[in-house]
């Protein structure tokens, strides 16, 4: 039976993901969000940029001149999800 004190890899970028997109899908105005307000947020630099590449390939965010911001799609399925 595995420990059910560790987490795996992929369970903990899954982790850093949402909580990216609940900081780039929140209702409070702020966006675009810059990478580096995101990283000291959540204060993992590396775990951020490793994050952002995969939101990015999957086509959740728009990255530009160092701003990141979510897409059309990822907000409305937010909505939907309501």
């Amino acid at each position: 039976m595995p420990n059910q004190g560790t987490s795996t890899p992929t369970y903990e970028d899954a982790v850093v993901d949402g909580e990216i997109m609940r900081m780039l899908l929140a209702d409070d105005g702020q966006r675009p969000w810059t990478v580096a307000e995101i990283a000291r947020e959540t204060g993992d630099e590396i775990a951020v940029t490793d994050s952002l590449s995969r939101l990015h390939g999957g086509g959740l965010i728009h990255r530009l001149e160092g701003f990141v911001f979510a897409t059309r799609a990822a907000l409305a399925s937010e909505q939907l999800a309501r």
